[in-house]
C-alpha cells in the first residue's frame, strides 16, 4: 500500500508509473488525511469484476438458504420433454 501526498499528483508520469508498479491502490492524502484513491485501470477493472462475482455469489447464496432452487437433473428432464430432445 502506497500513501502519496496531494501535491505529488503533479507529476502524472510518476503517479502512473507508481500506479502500474503497485498493482494496488495508491492512498493520496491531504493535510495528512485520505482525500482520494488512484489505481491502474487494469486493476480496478479486476477489482470490479472480483467484487461482482462476490455479489453473485451471495445473491446464489441466499437463494440456497432461502430454498429458491431446483434440482438441475430434474429441470434437465423437463426441458427435454418439453422440447422433445
Amino acid at each position: 500500500m502506497r500513501i502519496i501526498p496531494m501535491r505529488d499528483l503533479r507529476d502524472t508520469v510518476k503517479i502512473e508509473e507508481l500506479c502500474v508498479r503497485e498493482q494496488g491502490p495508491v492512498y493520496v492524502t491531504k493535510n495528512g488525511y485520505g482525500r482520494l484513491v488512484v489505481m491502474d485501470i487494469d486493476y480496478y477493472e479486476k477489482t470490479q469484476q472480483q467484487l461482482e462475482e462476490a455479489r453473485l455469489l451471495l445473491k446464489g447464496l441466499q437463494d440456497v438458504k432461502k430454498g429458491r432452487v431446483v434440482d438441475g437433473s430434474d429441470t434437465l428432464d423437463r426441458l427435454k420433454e418439453k422440447y422433445h430432445l
